[in-house]
């Protein structure tokens, strides 16, 4: 078997059918299987799957939870069951917009050996399946990229992904408790065993709506979340990464810093410079000018702004 697709749905009754039409839409001279990973959902979603493994018996399987596990185990037990020498990941409510966007990627990846795995970029939309008029990822992104370009956070959209499943022959037990968030620590260690390709057209879809475990929440809870993630994930990898890892995380959180002072959110942009100091990352010798001006700006922010209450 070429390729394997997991397709990862709880509550996705309205999309999930968009999601896997744009799957079985795709057109490849080479075998493919679908791998729906589907986690009890009680809106229905599950009848639906049921419903296409019914119309592709020979290509649609299903791994079904007895309960509810809201963990990543929903999504290492899908590349545990796929049987392709390539695994693309696509969540319930995203979808693919290119007919041919699995055969490129395939062709890529069976081009060059040192890959480990290659994203596309995609189209954010709305509930709806608008466009936004943004991308996921920036088009300007080096086309090739290492683990070290990983560090700083997830550059990429899961339903752009396309894997060399032989790289992660088992995903860690330590993968499970991540949840909601799926698809960094996955390239992480992933980008320990190859290079990361990336090409910049658009050939999937994104979508925001108030459902989403991770876009819904607010940006406060945001970095609390990638605050807990970077400090687990010192506690699960390599120690021979943790240099790198608290770099990143310094990175991360300066640049949020400085976007949410860009953006007049003073107290967010605080929380943001505490936590790139926290964790042990401690400051850079080329940080100290940066931060210095940082928090000098944000004094004067809330100065102006407990001024203008009076």
């Amino acid at each position: 078997m070429k390729a394997s697709i997991v397709v990862v749905t709880y509550k996705h009754a309205q999309f999930i059918d968009k999601a896997l039409k744009s799957v079985m839409d795709q057109k490849a001279d080479f075998a493919f299987e679908v791998v729906v990973s589907e986690d009890a959902s009680t809106d229905g979603t599950r009848e639906i799957v049921k419903a296409w493994q019914g119309r592709y018996p020979e290509t649609i399987r299903l791994v079904l939870s007895e309960r509810n596990v809201r963990s990543n185990r929903v999504v290492a037990r899908g590349f545990e069951a796929a049987r392709g020498n390539y695994v693309a990941l696509l969540d319930g409510d995203d979808f693919w917009t290119s007919p041919d966007k699995l055969a490129r990627q395939v062709a890529m990846l069976d081009a060059d050996p040192g890959l480990s795995l290659c994203f596309t970029n995609a189209h954010v939309v709305d509930a709806a399946g608008e466009p936004t008029g943004q991308l996921w990822t920036p088009a300007a992104t080096q086309h090739r990229l290492t683990l070290g370009d990983l560090w700083q956070g997830n550059p990429f959209p899961t339903c752009g992904s396309l894997f060399r499943r032989s790289c992660l022959p088992s995903v860690p037990a330590w993968y499970d408790g991540f949840f909601p968030v799926t698809d960094w620590p996955l390239y992480l260690l992933f980008g320990e065993h190859g290079d990361i390709a990336f090409v910049p057209e658009p050939m999937g879809a994104y979508r925001l709506h108030p459902g989403g475990l991770y876009s819904s929440q607010a940006d406060d809870q945001k970095l609390a979340a990638m605050d807990s993630l970077y400090r687990r994930l010192e506690q699960c990898l390599d120690p021979r990464h943790l240099d790198d890892l608290r770099g990143g995380r310094r990175r991360y959180f300066l640049d949020w810093a400085r976007e949410h002072l860009r953006l007049g959110n003073t107290g967010l942009a605080w929380m943001s410079l505490e936590r790139a100091r926290g964790g042990g990352a401690g400051w850079s010798s080329g940080d100290g000018l940066e931060v210095a001006m940082l928090s000098a700006r944000m004094l004067v922010r809330s100065a102006m702004r407990r001024e203008a209450r009076r």
